[in-house]
């Protein structure tokens, strides 16, 4: 009972201290081939803390303490939706269950809520909710070689013909390396593109929420060398060829805007000519890649929050709880 009132005074500590020890260990019961306990990293104890804290947070809220918490209760965290939106996926939803279950189990809570809420889960809808899918390095630079190419010149040609290869191209480039929502692309305005070049060859995009999806945040994200060198030709282009208005991608010569089926379409072709059928061949399968690199070069939740354009920390610990390997298939 004392270790139980000290869970209701300060939820976060005591879990801080318990994330720590052989006991936390032994209620994910992850063993080596010898026997003996996992050791658990200081990445996955910080996430865990993070979650925790996430639910702590919540329940405090609703003026509650971790001994009354109910399973009615914790289905309502878990059910919890933004913009008529579920805040967490189904798999994300059961590692926060499961990790209350170690809690309770540990504090010998009997019945233990957590339990009784994972047993109400709907498995088979959760079995189908797939983590977002990310590409592999080799994929990437496989994706990278298939983007749109040059169409062979004809003899009546002029220089801008295929100008709309030449644009999805940039486009795909920018979302790939610059992390970008496919709505933020088709909404990127000339006077959001930096002017000034770094010493490594890279520019700023400032994104801002105009002409964006109403769930873009201002932001601003780092085009590294490699971006840069297929948008600064096509924006030269673009304005050699004088199309009006201010998208740097426009949809036509009067300059309107790009619709996401079309950039859909696109980039599902440049999959394909890869080789690579990936379920989730579009736009959130880039934006998951660049997540992870973010992430394998030492990003924290916070600084992913900032990077992706992310109103909230905890939807970027949904990417650091995936970590989703890359798909061995393709």
């Amino acid at each position: 009972m004392h270790a139980l009132a000290s869970w209701n005074a300060d939820p976060v500590r005591a879990f801080k201290e318990f994330v720590s020890t052989t006991a936390f260990a032994e209620t994910g019961r992850r063993l080596r081939a010898d026997g003996t306990m996992r050791a658990l990293s200081a990445e996955s104890a910080k996430i865990y803390v993070f979650m925790f804290a996430n639910v702590a947070s919540w329940i405090l809220e609703q003026g509650l303490t971790f001994s009354t918490v109910t399973q009615a209760d914790l289905v309502r965290f878990i059910d919890r939706t933004v913009k008529g939106k579920r805040v967490l996926n189904s798999k994300i939803a059961y590692r926060y269950l499961r990790l209350l279950e170690r809690c309770y189990e540990h504090l010998e809570v009997a019945p233990n809520p957590a339990q009784q809420a994972i047993l109400g889960i709907d498995r088979a809808h959760m079995t189908k909710d797939e983590a977002g899918r990310t590409l592999s390095e080799d994929q990437l630079e496989r994706f990278f070689a298939a983007l749109p190419a040059e169409a062979p010149r004809r003899r009546n040609s002029t220089p801008f013909d295929g100008w709309k290869r030449r644009r999805d191209r940039a486009m795909q480039v920018v979302i790939a390396l610059a992390g970008l929502r496919v709505s933020e692309a088709i909404g990127l305005l000339i006077p959001e593109v930096g002017r000034q070049v770094s010493i490594d060859g890279s520019i700023m995009l400032t994104i801002t929420p105009d002409e964006k999806h109403d769930t873009s945040h201002e932001h601003t994200i780092t085009l590294p060398r490699e971006g840069v060198d297929e948008l600064r030709p096509w924006l030269q282009e673009r304005e050699t060829m004088a199309i009006p208005g201010q998208f740097v991608f426009p949809a036509n010569l009067t300059g309107a805007r790009m619709t996401r089926k079309t950039v859909y379409v696109q980039m599902r072709a440049t999959f394909e000519r890869a080789g690579m059928d990936l379920s989730r061949s579009g736009g959130r399968t880039l934006r998951n890649t660049f997540a992870k690199r973010q992430l394998d070069n030492g990003a924290s939740a916070d600084e992913l929050k900032d990077v992706l354009g992310l109103a909230l920390e905890r939807s970027a610990a949904d990417y650091q709880l995936t970590r989703v390997k890359p798909d061995p298939t393709n």
